[in-house]
């Protein structure tokens, strides 16, 4: 896991601000993520963390500062182009109709579809490389419906891969799945940035999804906290201070850090 430090950023925000109403939920924030480079991104509740995501998807406009995508203002992309080039797997979504698997993933391929918007027998095969990736392909034919919440996300996320996109955006794409999933899942990112992608990944589950990923930055009121390897990061002043927890952090093996919260800290409130 690494990518070279010397490599331009693949997706940039510097200096991002956004305002929801009244309040400043991004402060100033300057994330650069470079390609073969996941990057963690975590938080309290209310931190900025999907709304980060959101900015990076052009899904919300900034009040201040620039997004860039591999060394273009993200405005400057149609949105189709945008499609191509950057997928999101967001913690939720609803669809209006009982649509099957394959026709789930197979929306991933809509960016590049032809004038007329059918899909190729080679688009169906990209669709179910992404089913078989992430382990779903025996579902193809279930409707969305009558899966399991972690199933459902897993097809969201073979979605996300069949748009062969080169930046990943997830948002806790791990808060349905249990253990094996979560690992096998976690291991299709590190694959991706491995390939010469990038990926932001929320998520909440510390110690796990760290160990896929080569950096760690904390939010903390629209602002990063601290940011770099996990060793460095995972550490308890820095959990105190971003979520109010008392933390033990031991190293398994492998030099990676195990966070091991001492107490339940108070509930903080935000979106």
């Amino acid at each position: 896991m690494s990518a070279g430090p010397a490599a331009d950023p693949a997706l940039e925000l510097r200096g991002v601000e956004v305002a929801l109403g009244r309040r400043r939920v991004l402060r100033g924030l300057d994330l650069a993520l470079r390609e073969e480079e996941v990057v963690l991104l975590a938080g309290s509740n209310g931190a900025g963390k999907t709304t980060a995501l959101r900015v990076a998807s052009r899904s919300i406009e900034v009040t201040r500062g620039e997004v860039e995508l591999g060394g273009r203002p993200l405005a400057a992309y149609s949105r189709a182009e945008l499609a191509r080039a950057l997928a999101v797997v967001p913690q939720e979504t609803s669809l209006a109709f009982a649509f099957r698997v394959e026709e789930v993933v197979l929306m991933g391929r809509t960016p590049h579809l032809g004038t007329f918007g059918f899909e190729s027998q080679r688009d169906v095969e990209i669709a179910h490389r992404a089913m078989r990736t992430v382990g779903i392909e025996a579902l193809a034919q279930r409707p969305m419906n009558q899966l399991s919440g972690g199933e459902r996300q897993l097809a969201l996320v073979a979605r996300a891969l069949a748009q062969e996109p080169r930046v990943l955006l997830l948002d806790e794409p791990t808060a349905h799945l249990d253990l094996r999933h979560r690992v096998a899942l976690l291991s299709v990112v590190r694959a991706f940035a491995d390939a010469g992608g990038c990926v932001l990944m929320v998520s909440h589950d510390l110690t796990l999804a760290a160990r896929h990923s080569d950096r760690v930055v904390l939010l903390a009121e629209g602002r990063v906290a601290a940011e770099g390897p996990a060793v460095q990061v995972l550490v308890p002043e820095h959990l105190r201070a971003v979520f109010g927890v008392d933390a033990e952090v031991v190293e398994d093996a492998g030099g990676m850090p195990i966070v091991l919260p001492r107490r339940s800290a108070s509930p903080r409130s935000g979106v």
